[in-house]
């Protein structure tokens, strides 16, 4: 054996693909409830056709989504707060009145202008603010003395860490699926193909 060889796996690819069922198998009953629950809220919503503004808006809603079904649910909630922010604020650069955007535009500043604009009510804003809430102590160090640290929430609530992330993964592709569906992004009447049979 050369010390090269020593920098690569010794697993063959049925070994890998073992690992792979094995994966593919855990929690195959809930993947499919979370499934049919997006696909649920989608077709309620009406939003087979929209608008995804903002560069890495559309590859966060892709994640987003996949995410959810496999039980990621840390990344659920960081990629629909992300996606919530590049569509909003590149909707409010694309305007044909538009007022410039900072360079680096701060979530609750586009979260006032779409509410000053009409983009989003009064309940979305409060919803998204939740989201940006939901999102910062996954993102950023919070102590566990501090009441949105994970660890603090199970201790405070005695239910497990991993229950308060399906809620707020579930909260979070929520309100994605919400901001898909609001007239500034949807795209013509809003009928799903469910509805043109």
């Amino acid at each position: 054996m050369t010390a090269q060889d020593s920098l690569f796996s010794p697993l063959a690819d049925v070994d890998f693909f073992r690992h792979l069922i094995v994966d593919l198998h855990d929690d195959v009953a809930g993947k499919v409830a979370r499934f049919r629950q997006l696909a649920d809220l989608t077709v309620e919503q009406g939003t087979e056709s929209a608008m995804i503004p903002g560069g890495a808006a559309f590859s966060s809603w892709l994640e987003a989504r996949s995410s959810f079904v496999h039980g990621n649910f840390v990344a659920t909630v960081m990629l629909c707060q992300g996606m919530a922010e590049h569509m909003l604020a590149s909707h409010l650069a694309m305007g044909m009145d538009a007022k410039p955007l900072p360079k680096k535009v701060r979530f609750e500043q586009t979260l006032k202008r779409c509410l000053d604009e009409g983009v989003i009510s009064k309940r979305d804003a409060e919803d998204l603010d939740r989201l940006m809430s939901l999102r910062n102590p996954l993102s950023h160090y919070r102590d566990v003395n501090d009441e949105a640290n994970l660890e603090r929430r199970a201790i405070d609530t005695r239910m497990p860490a991993r229950e308060h992330l399906i809620s707020d993964a579930t909260f979070a592709i929520s309100m994605a699926v919400r901001l898909l569906a609001l007239p500034s992004f949807r795209l013509g009447d809003g009928r799903t193909l469910l509805d043109e049979d």
